[in-house]
């Protein structure tokens, strides 16, 4: 698929151009298109679409939170998307089997996602790498080191850590991200396990993580991961976090807390709390004073045994103009005194 940016045939000429054209002329106007991008690309290209904001309301008058974050604006030009709607409410693998999946590498890894059904952000690569960039964690008493991904999506975050070397326990609530998940695990040679059938999601967590896989994705609201985290850590399992993401815009803070209670009970150094939020260019330092109290507030009614800090605000990419998306590395260390 060759995804074209927003605005794309979007100048008067265009719109009057495409108008007057027949069908056909667009259909033969798509293909010379997509045969000259499949040279660059160095692949076939069947499908092309015009790619937009995602959404953060429905459609409609309600208002509502588009909280799956439903790529609705993406423009389908030309190729089989596969079916606009499923068979029921929840997406099954006969659903997922009708789909176009389509993969793209990026830092070496691919990701892979339905472009009807979910979104794929590309700005996100700067901060794929510098995931990957931090100092790979060394193996500890239960095996390996833990990462925690809040917001697994496709995979987007969740990739960089199983490429670091961690064992990986993500939430998400799209069924289709979590199909993209893994699949793109699956094509990065990971071994990975969803967890979405209500009979499986009653089940002890430690039970769940038996079978050892490196990636296990719970189909399920992240409000229930500092209870299946907490309880692993009871049973003397995932105690060593290095990382825990919270990729969400407009912002993460919902998970902010239940995160804070995941790091302070682990026994690494140094646990990384990595919170995505918007921030209005002006506001940066503010706010990031402002998450560093608010951790530290937490440590002091907690018996103060970490160290806190915001120890870097990342600036991945522009949201809005004089908005920024930024990432707030929070280190939460064992205390020196």
């Amino acid at each position: 698929m060759a995804l074209l940016p927003s605005g794309s045939f979007s100048k008067p000429i265009w719109i009057s151009t495409l108008e007057n054209c027949t069908a056909e002329s667009r259909a033969t106007l798509w293909t010379l298109l997509l045969k000259e991008l499949s040279v660059v690309a160095k692949s076939p290209l069947t499908n092309l679409a015009i790619n937009d904001g995602i959404p953060l309301q429905k459609d409609g008058e309600s208002g509502e939170e588009n909280v799956l974050r439903s790529p609705t604006g993406l423009r389908m030009l030309h190729g089989d998307f596969g079916p606009f709607r499923t068979e029921g409410e929840i997406p099954t693998a006969k659903d997922f089997d009708k789909a176009l999946w389509v993969s793209t590498k990026q830092n070496g890894i691919y990701q892979t996602w339905a472009p009807r059904w979910t979104m794929f952000s590309r700005g996100n690569v700067k901060e794929k790498a510098r995931l990957l960039d931090f100092e790979r964690s060394s193996s500890v008493s239960d095996g390996r080191p833990w990462a925690v991904d809040l917001y697994g999506g496709i995979g987007y975050f969740v990739f960089s850590y199983a490429a670091l070397g961690m064992r990986v326990l993500c939430w998400e609530i799209n069924p289709w991200s979590v199909e993209g998940l893994r699949r793109g695990a699956q094509a990065n040679r990971w071994s990975v396990k969803v967890i979405s059938d209500p009979a499986d999601l009653a089940r002890p967590a430690e039970e769940i993580l038996d079978s050892g896989e490196q990636i296990v994705v719970f189909l399920e609201d992240n409000q229930l991961a500092q209870g299946r985290i907490l309880g692993l850590q009871e049973m003397g399992m995932a105690k060593h976090i290095a990382h825990i993401n919270g990729g969400f815009l407009p912002t993460s803070e919902p998970t902010w807390e239940p995160a804070w209670n995941m790091a302070r009970q682990s026994v690494a150094s140094q646990t990384w709390l990595h919170l995505h939020e918007n921030v209005g260019v002006h506001d940066i330092e503010a706010r990031r004073a402002e998450t560093e109290e608010r951790f530290r507030q937490w440590n002091t009614t907690q018996g103060g045994s970490r160290d806190v800090a915001v120890s870097h605000v990342e600036q991945v990419k522009t949201f809005a103009p004089g908005v920024w998306h930024c990432v707030f590395d929070v280190c939460i260390a064992l205390s020196q005194i």
